[in-house]
């Protein structure tokens, strides 16, 4: 049962000490995981606008890359009138996003209510290309992750892990990715919530996939995630969706339709005809890529019926890159 707080408490002094100090090893990251509360805490904030959503609706998911600019990111996603918003990549008490709160920024701005859950707890300020936005010379609380955003409150809500082992937190020698340049404790999640239309209720899931891998591990975590879903909103129409980074292989090849977790989630009833054609990555403030033109983001759903709507361009109207994913929106119908 995952517990539900106003306010993620903050790692200890003691607690940091030992993170710092333990053997980059899966079991002393286990061990790590269950005592830092946070790590299995949803925090939830922020005012609903309505007591149910309607049958058809809006939604939204971007990888908002620490989300530099929550208002101008707001601006954009208003524009677009959604009903319900999946967040990746998530700063909250970050220096390189001005120690905010970025996903209660963003639900405050588009008055909607908020939950949001621990990826990684960051053990420095970021890489080399972020560091220039640091307004400190620290982090107030080093969270990162993955948020949702609903004009509607939560009837449930459970955060599933599917990476307790620490990829990033053991050394390559490990078997690891570790980043000497972006130590970090934690792993990759999904938040599952259910809200409430006026045709029942709808399970809605935000997730990231891991990067530096090939695509047999994000096959296993997003079989993860079907299994949870599975037990979590059984026969309850489903949406996923998030930066999934398929084609993110390593090493380096971009083409996602060498995945296999399309045709697992096809097989157990899932579809993917939500998500817009196009590449979902861009040049960004933080990710200065030419070359890296991959797609993602995708939305895979059960039970309902909708249609994609186009990408959405992640720049602000001056032209300023919003993060270096485009975001993904469709519309869907409950019953």
């Amino acid at each position: 049962m995952t517990q539900i707080v106003d306010v993620l408490p903050l790692v200890t002094e003691d607690q940091r000490a030992r993170i710092l100090k333990a053997p980059r090893t899966a079991e002393a990251h286990g061990a790590l995981l269950a005592e830092v509360p946070a790590m299995n805490m949803l925090e939830v904030g922020g005012t609903a606008s309505a007591s149910q959503l309607p049958a058809s609706f809006g939604v939204a998911a971007w990888n908002v890359e620490r989300c530099l600019f929550p208002q101008a990111s707001a601006d954009h996603l208003l524009a677009k009138n959604v009903a319900v918003v999946l967040l990746s990549e998530m700063d909250n008490g970050m220096a390189r996003t001005a120690q905010n709160n970025t996903t209660a920024e963003l639900a405050k701005a588009m008055g909607m209510r908020y939950t949001y859950g621990v990826e990684f707890y960051e053990l420095d300020l970021g890489g080399p290309t972020e560091r220039p936005f640091c307004t400190d010379d620290f982090n107030a609380a080093g969270w990162h992750g993955n948020g949702i955003l609903s004009s509607v409150p939560f009837s449930r809500l459970s955060l599933l892990r599917l990476d307790k082992r620490g990829h990033w937190f053991l050394t390559g020698e490990d078997g690891g990715s570790g980043d000497p340049e972006q130590p970090r404790m934690g792993g990759r999640m999904a938040i599952l919530a259910e809200l409430p239309t006026e045709n029942g209720p709808i399970c809605v899931v935000s997730t990231h996939l891991e990067s530096a891998t090939g695509f047999e591990l994000r096959h296993a975590q997003f079989e993860t995630i079907l299994d949870a879903v599975e037990a979590f909103a059984p026969g309850m129409p489903v949406l996923i969706g998030g930066d999934l980074n398929t084609g993110n292989h390593l090493p380096p090849d971009f083409d996602h339709r060498k995945e296999t977790l399309f045709a697992m989630a096809e097989e157990r009833g899932f579809a993917w005809d939500l998500t817009a054609e196009g590449v979902t990555t861009r040049n960004s403030l933080i990710t200065p890529h030419d070359t890296r033109r991959m797609k993602l983001d995708w939305f895979c759903h059960r039970g309902l019926s909708g249609a994609a709507r186009p990408l959405l361009a992640s720049l602000d109207p001056d032209g300023r890159p919003l993060s270096d994913h485009e975001c993904i929106l469709c519309d869907i119908t409950v019953g």
